[in-house]
């Protein structure tokens, strides 16, 4: 389990990081073709629009993944053995569930309805149902990411260990 994990995290820099750096270059020939050669691309414009929505939707799957998302962390800075356990838990079902609905629950439904409009990107002529399927993806990851840290968490708790500081302490 572990290894598949390993890939995916691997796989998603690696997608994340090319995504930015199309992103950096889309961003750069705006500028170039603005202001030194006068006449503006409108391709990259909203390219480079469509492209940050990809990496901060893919970046924070990712970053959820790495355990580095935003977090408040007070209360679980203030628990201890079991309770800090399963102050955990609840909190891989709170993302999980705010992934599902939000997310891929509600991204799968706005990009299907999009794409049955038939609404086209004024530059690209891309369908805009495919640019809004970076929400289910991402949403999808998430959930991966929140149900293997969730089995973790629950697997220590049955099985009783429980760091020996934080045992001391509860």
């Amino acid at each position: 389990m572990n290894k598949m994990v390993g890939y995916i995290n691997r796989g998603l820099a690696m997608f994340t990081v090319s995504l930015s750096s199309f992103l950096v270059f889309c961003v750069i020939w705006q500028v170039i073709s603005r202001y030194v050669i006068g006449k503006p691309s409108t391709i990259t414009d909203e390219l480079a629009r469509y492209l940050f929505m990809w990496v901060a939707l893919i970046g924070a799957a990712y970053t959820t993944g790495q355990k580095r998302h935003l977090a408040i962390d007070l209360l679980t800075m203030k628990l201890s053995g079991k309770r800090k356990l399963i102050n955990e838990i609840v909190i891989q079902l709170a993302i999980a569930a705010f992934a599902f609905i939000v997310l891929v629950y509600g991204g799968t439904n706005l990009a299907l309805k999009t794409l049955s409009t038939g609404q086209v990107t004024p530059a690209l002529g891309l369908e805009m149902g495919y640019i809004y399927f970076c929400l289910p993806i991402s949403g999808s990851l998430m959930i991966f990411y929140s149900a293997i840290f969730g089995y973790e968490k629950v697997a220590q708790l049955l099985s009783g260990n429980i760091p020996a500081a934080e045992a001391q302490q509860n």
